[in-house]
């Protein structure tokens, strides 16, 4: 990776508001419009739209891969079930005697390989770039996910090692796409840049739960992994094609671009890729906010993602057809807040010279004390339909705000050693994915609306100590120890 000399002190006569940068000469802002990073954005968008579809296109087809008889009566609610008139079902792939156990194994599998690919993804990513690290990483998990159909028919314990392959291959994605936005992404564009590349994992989410149970309905379970396998080798082709490291090695990005954000990121960036302060990371307090910030919004996050289903079916009473689509309206909602929360946070930056600390602490707790407020209220709604919807989606929604704040602070405080701060602090996040439901479902085993009132209680705490935890002692500008100096004898 090559970047602009530090040594370089000019600064020219005629300098742009938006463009201030402290101790750093000014360049004319390339254009937004076919430029190469926001190029980079919407291919990494598509990437993370295939990483998520590949995640929870599982959660669904499990419920046609197994034996009715593997699965608890699921035919009475809390409230009363909604009617509606349902077409032939095709059931022409094999199904497996399964019991909850396994299923739970299988399901959580993949989180036991994503959190061990988290720190060594980002370092990886550091030292050699992202471009492969990233693109192979995300094929194997294509690889895999097109072999789930064979992992199953071979047994349990089969598609559990495949999950975890998938997990692990998928795990350097976050790390390394923090890592590469290092290199591509100018200060002032951080929070619109990197709010349209993250944006694809809610794009998948909400694409993935309807149209995997379509699918099965329609065709059977095995087409889930090979149609969005399929969409995943496309966009394998597509990174190796048109994506580069660094805007330095870009064969298609223009001069001018080029200068733009070299030029605007040169004084964030260390000189050398072989030093890395480990001990300053570990003692790094405004790391330690991030790390509690995103455990807190996770656990939230996880246990929604893989429990609104079957809220949805054991209180709500919606059938698996309206499932999938009421399931997937809160992410909807959040991939629209994501995507406005962006523009706004660098809006605010540029057009009003707000600090960077104040724009993420505010955004952060918005993001998750509103989300906590809903939740909670979502459990008073008792059988009124619409105002639980309502709740839950305004509740995942509002998360959505938070991708401009704690999620994108790493490159605020560190751009030099982003991916590898999001590879710790990703690790703790994971944590909630792999306990959050266990701890959930342990909660509600009579489906109670009492009993998931507990849930959202334990999920709106956790999320506002987060939100209070950030805001004290979160930060918004590079840390002394971010940028090595060179050392003068």
């Amino acid at each position: 990776m090559e970047h602009t000399s530090a040594s370089d002190s000019e600064t020219e006569d005629h300098v742009q508001p938006l463009l201030r940068r402290k101790n750093s000469g000014e360049v004319q802002k390339a254009p937004a419009c076919c430029s190469s990073r926001y190029g980079l954005a919407l291919l990494s968008c598509y990437g993370f739209f295939v990483a998520y579809a590949l995640r929870v296109n599982l959660s669904v087809a499990m419920v046609d891969m197994v034996k009715n008889s593997s699965r608890p009566n699921s035919s009475s609610s809390v409230c009363p079930r909604h009617s509606s008139p349902v077409p032939k079902h095709n059931h022409t792939a094999r199904v497996y005697d399964w019991n909850s156990e396994t299923q739970g194994w299988i399901l959580s599998s993949f989180f036991y390989g994503y959190i061990l690919t988290q720190v060594p993804g980002g370092y990886l990513a550091r030292k050699y770039g992202t471009k492969w690290l990233l693109g192979i990483g995300i094929l194997c998990t294509v690889i895999f996910t097109l072999l789930t159909p064979l992992a199953a028919d071979l047994g349990a314990g089969y598609l559990i090692a495949v999950r975890v392959l998938e997990g692990i291959g998928e795990g350097v994605s976050y790390p390394a796409m923090h890592a590469m936005w290092a290199l591509w992404a100018p200060p002032l564009e951080r929070s619109r840049l990197l709010t349209i590349s993250y944006a694809g994992a809610q794009l998948g989410t909400v694409v993935a739960l309807p149209l995997s149970g379509q699918i099965c309905f329609y065709l059977d379970w095995t087409y889930v992994f090979y149609i969005f396998g399929a969409v995943g080798l496309l966009w394998f082709v597509l990174w190796a094609c048109f994506v580069s490291n660094s805007p330095n090695s870009h064969k298609r990005i223009t001069e001018a671009e080029r200068l733009y954000i070299t030029s605007s990121l040169k004084n964030e960036l260390s000189p050398t890729t072989d030093y890395i302060p480990w001990a300053s990371i570990l003692k790094s307090l405004p790391l330690w906010a991030i790390v509690v910030a995103h455990f807190s919004y996770n656990w939230t996050f996880y246990t929604l993602l893989t429990l609104l289903p079957t809220y949805m079916n054991d209180v709500l009473g919606f059938s698996i057809q309206q499932n999938g689509m009421l399931s997937a309206l809160p992410y909807i909602g959040c991939w629209c807040v994501i995507l406005l929360g962006g523009q706004l946070a660098d809006f605010l930056r540029e057009r009003y010279i707000i600090r960077t600390v104040i724009v993420r602490k505010a955004f952060t707790i918005v993001g998750m004390m509103g989300p906590a407020i809903f939740l909670v209220a979502a459990g008073y709604t008792n059988c009124n339909y619409f105002l639980a919807i309502a709740f839950l989606t305004l509740s995942s929604s509002l998360g959505g705000i938070s991708a401009s704040g704690f999620n994108i602070n790493h490159l605020d405080i560190a751009p030099s050693y982003a991916g590898i701060l999001l590879g710790i602090t990703n690790s703790f996040a994971t944590i909630p994915g792999m306990v959050g439901p266990v701890i959930a479902s342990s909660l509600t085993k009579s489906g109670a609306i009492a009993e998931w009132r507990i849930v959202f209680y334990i999920s709106a705490g956790i999320n506002m100590f987060g939100a209070i935890f950030f805001t004290l002692f979160g930060e918004g500008t590079v840390q002394p120890w971010a940028v090595q100096r060179i050392q003068f004898q």
